[in-house]
């Protein structure tokens, strides 16, 4: 949606503390259930309906069940200072249906029933001027600085897994596709120095969180997401 571009590269700068400093590489369980990992809810504006995020059980699995009518907003997990990149990230996810005329291509039908969102931290000097205004104009709303890129997995029976998709509104966000199977659970692991390669062209910087998303603000539909670690 809008959100998972736009305003998404905004309200995260809630995941942007101060990362001059990497902390050491280490496994993270960032389980729904793990108090440490510190999952919170985040809207993304005044003006847009919240997805219901609620924590449950699927037999032993813990789970993060999204439901989203015509809405969008995250559930993070903000890191306390810049992680230097682990080689993988490692999820489940499941969701039953498409989101109806969603298509994230397309500016004003950016909707899915699954994201996994990865914030990075780097040298915002180096972007283009237009990029750097946008970026203080984020600063200047949310009174924190945005994480310099993100990677936004995405969920999709459209569009060709793999394929990386721009976003409409900054160069600082870009989606990647992954297949979309329906019903059951499907486990991902990325690569993420690979995939922000491939993204950007450029090595990343400190890890500064991970989010998930379910959204269907821009299509006015609902959709119903899972998550687990």
């Amino acid at each position: 949606s809008k959100s998972a571009a736009c305003l998404v590269i905004f309200v995260l700068a809630t995941l942007a503390a101060d990362a001059s400093a990497a902390a050491p590489c280490e496994s993270r369980n960032l389980g729904f259930d793990v108090t440490a990992a510190g999952w919170k809810h985040l809207p993304l504006s005044k003006l847009k309906r919240d997805t219901t995020y609620t924590i449950g059980r699927d037999g032993e699995r813990t789970m993060l069940r999204a439901n989203a009518d015509r809405s969008a907003s995250l559930y993070i997990a903000p890191f306390g200072a810049g992680m230097t990149l682990p080689t993988t990230l490692s999820w489940d996810w499941k969701t039953g249906a498409a989101v109806a005329g969603a298509d994230n291509r397309i500016k004003d039908r950016e909707d899915a029933p699954l994201r996994v969102l990865v914030a990075f931290d780097g040298d915002h000097a180096t972007l283009p001027k237009a990029e750097q205004n946008r970026f203080d104009r984020a600063k200047s709303l949310s009174g924190r600085k945005p994480p310099f890129a993100m990677l936004m997995y995405t969920w999709s029976d459209l569009v060709a897994p793999e394929t990386i998709i721009a976003s409409a509104h900054t160069s600082q966000v870009k989606m990647l596709v992954l297949g979309g199977g329906l019903g059951a659970w499907q486990s991902v692991r990325r690569n993420l120095a690979a995939d922000y390669r491939r993204a950007y062209g450029a090595a990343p910087g400190p890890l500064l969180g991970v989010a998930v998303m379910t959204d269907t603000d821009n299509t006015g539909t609902q959709a119903v997401g899972e998550y687990a670690g």
